[in-house]
């Protein structure tokens, strides 16, 4: 595990080394591994260990010079800080699994990316703009309350929305005994007494559900949830579960990240959907019933596949819509059909 930006080896666990050294955690979620709180459970569950001894805490240094590995396997050094923007689609859980079963933002990401974490999570129901990174130190950086970044969310609620009480929730709010901080919240311009209207919100906590907990507290029920913007990233007219890359922050000598809002230009393209996959899938078995047909026309016989009719019998002529007028009598008929479209006049 090279680590060229370490100073001296750290001893074993248990001998934290205070002069050189980066805590295992931090180094862990910098390689990509987890966040840093995934990193501390993965060592409590003991499958962390460091030059051949099982850790069982995260106070522990290590350098260049320590062997660490995650489940009998090497941890390679830390990559370079890479930043993605991802449009969320409703109906994704944003976690790595789910006890549940269901579908996660990382089971649907396209192929070609690094391993990666999320800055914050969106709510199973809630779309729009989710960070996503290879950096544990940075996830964690951005998602805290003091770097002071801008949450915006679109909100589509329905019920009365009283304005003078969405003013006063610049001063926070407290809901079942929990307090949120300073919101921003502003109807849009809308027709008057529509039964929903979209709140433009913004934020810089983000607690767990907050802006569903905090209109509900207002007697409003939001039924759509799209976040538009993360600091200085927007989602702009990225489309529903396509992925682009950011530049990757800079940090300076002083241990400030400085965010740039720019596009580095490559675009990973979302996943097909499980219901276009299943479109695609039965468009041959609907092309028979998709031909448009005049009334009176025999409807097509679907066959089998690769049905083909036997040596030496002819093809039958397509079925004719019947003659109003009584047919004569029968008699010999000339084959073919007769110049016209007609059948032969019978003897």
């Amino acid at each position: 595990m090279d680590h060229r930006d370490d100073a001296s080896a750290g001893g074993g666990q248990g001998q934290a080394s205070a002069e050189g050294g980066e805590r295992i955690a931090k180094v862990l979620a910098r390689a990509g591994v987890a966040s840093r709180r995934e990193v501390e459970r993965l060592i409590e569950a003991g499958r962390v260990t460091l030059n051949g001894e099982t850790l069982t805490s995260p106070a522990v240094k290590v350098s260049a010079k320590d062997k660490v590995t995650l489940d009998g396997r090497p941890v390679a050094a830390a990559e370079p800080t890479r930043l993605f923007r991802y449009h969320k689609p409703p109906g994704l859980v944003t976690s790595h699994r789910d006890p549940a079963g269901r579908p996660t933002v990382f089971d649907a990401l396209p192929p070609g990316l690094p391993r990666l974490i999320s800055v914050g999570r969106l709510d199973l129901n809630s779309e729009g703009l989710l960070l996503l990174t290879n950096d544990g130190e940075l996830a964690r950086t951005l998602e805290l309350p003091a770097t002071g970044l801008r949450r915006r969310y679109r909100a589509r609620a329905r019920g009365r929305v009283d304005e003078g009480k969405l003013a006063r929730l610049e001063h926070g709010i407290t809901v079942d005994g929990v307090h949120y901080g300073a919101i921003e919240a502003e109807v849009e311009p809308g027709p008057e007494g529509a039964a929903n209207r979209w709140i433009s919100v913004a934020l810089n906590e983000g607690k767990n559900r907050e802006v569903r907990k905090v209109l509900e507290a207002l007697g409003l029920t939001v039924n759509r949830l799209i976040r538009v913007a993360y600091g200085p990233y927007e989602l702009g007219s990225l489309e529903k579960g396509a992925v682009e890359e950011l530049p990757p922050p800079v940090r300076g000598a002083d241990g400030v990240i400085g965010l740039v809002a720019g596009k580095s230009g490559r675009r990973f393209k979302a996943k097909p959907t499980p219901q276009k996959h299943a479109q695609a899938s039965a468009a041959p078995a609907l092309k028979v019933e998709a031909l448009k047909r005049k009334p009176g026309w025999a409807k097509p016989k679907v066959k089998p596949a690769g049905f083909r009719p036997g040596p030496g019998k002819p093809a039958k002529p397509r079925a004719r819509t019947a003659s109003a007028s009584p047919p004569k009598s029968s008699g010999a008929r000339r084959p073919g059909p007769r110049p016209g479209g007609g059948r032969a006049p019978r003897g």
